[in-house]
């Protein structure tokens, strides 16, 4: 675990990787391949990538017309912008249930000096309300891997939330759309999590077990349809809840996690441990992180009480 590598640049490999596969495949951006990391992909193919401009609203329908066209379009651009196109996903993509998937970079705090307009903090929300969207959250490199090539293989939207910051690469989990993994077994206590934060609550439990505690740790890597047979099962076995998210605490993978228990009856305490109905601000990205207790020691200390 020795190798760190940011989502949004092992989404650029991936793109690259499968377009060699898969010559359906195409992939949009609005200006920022330099960042989301497409021009990777763009160098392989050059005639199968279409920069639409600062115009995501445009990039969204010129995809939604290219999956008409028998396509697979990736659309690509900072997390933040999302609510500038969301009309068109909304109406263009969702509606008439096209095959368009939205891969959408530099979410969360760790965006970091560039302030809270940039980062996104509602991202997850805005995606998971919209009928048939898949939503995803990879937690490493490989699981951005195996996340856009399930996406390019099943019909239909998809979101895919990508960071900036590099984090540790993991060895190859199990990946299946809508299908949890537990990371860390455990008995008095279950993190549920997803995205870069997965790091965090590992480090989280480790200092956690210094303490005599024994946390379970899953990672919910699909948080749209969620994996609520997981959910529920270790909710009951473990009885404490505690879900950690990068994201807003107002319908993000809390909200997701706490449907599952209402609706199933679990008997069980539960705490939601991410951004708390506020925008992010300007600093480096663990510094941003630390602010809204989003740290490893951070998490421990919330958990340990």
């Amino acid at each position: 675990m020795s190798e760190t590598k940011a989502t949004r640049a092992a989404y650029g490999e991936a793109l690259a990787k499968l377009g060699h596969e898969n010559d359906k495949i195409v992939v949009l951006d609005a200006d920022l391949s330099h960042a989301t990391m497409t021009l990777t992909f763009a160098k392989e193919f050059p005639d199968r990538h279409f920069n639409a401009g600062i115009a995501e609203a445009n990039m969204v329908d010129m995809a939604a017309g290219m999956s008409r066209m028998g396509l697979i379009p990736f659309c690509s651009t900072f997390a933040v912008f999302a609510g500038r196109s969301y009309d068109q996903i909304r109406n263009g993509i969702c509606y008439p249930h096209f095959n368009v998937k939205m891969a959408f970079t530099h979410a969360g705090v760790t965006v970091g000096e560039d302030g809270g307009s940039h980062q996104a903090i509602e991202d997850i929300a805005l995606m998971r309300v919209l009928p048939g969207m898949t939503v995803i959250c990879p937690c490493d490199a490989n699981e951005t891997y195996q996340a856009v090539k399930a996406a390019a293989e099943m019909d239909g939207p998809v979101y895919l939330r990508l960071a900036r910051l590099a984090t540790p690469v993991f060895d190859p989990m199990p990946f299946t759309i809508g299908k949890g993994n537990v990371i860390v077994d455990g008995s008095d206590a279950v993190l549920f999590t997803c995205g870069i934060m997965v790091n965090e609550c590992l480090k989280a439990a480790e200092l956690l077990r210094q303490k005599g505690m024994n946390p379970a740790i899953v990672n919910l890597h699909t948080i749209k349809p969620i994996d609520a047979e997981l959910v529920r099962a270790y909710a009951a076995k473990c009885k404490r809840v505690y879900t950690v998210e990068e994201h807003s605490v107002i319908g993000g993978l809390g909200d997701a996690v706490a449907d599952v228990l209402l609706s199933g009856g679990v008997a069980c305490s539960f705490k939601k441990i991410g951004v708390q109905d506020c925008f992010g601000q300007s600093g480096k990205a663990m510094e941003v992180l630390a602010e809204y207790g989003l740290t490893g020691a951070q998490i421990a200390q919330t958990i340990a009480g």
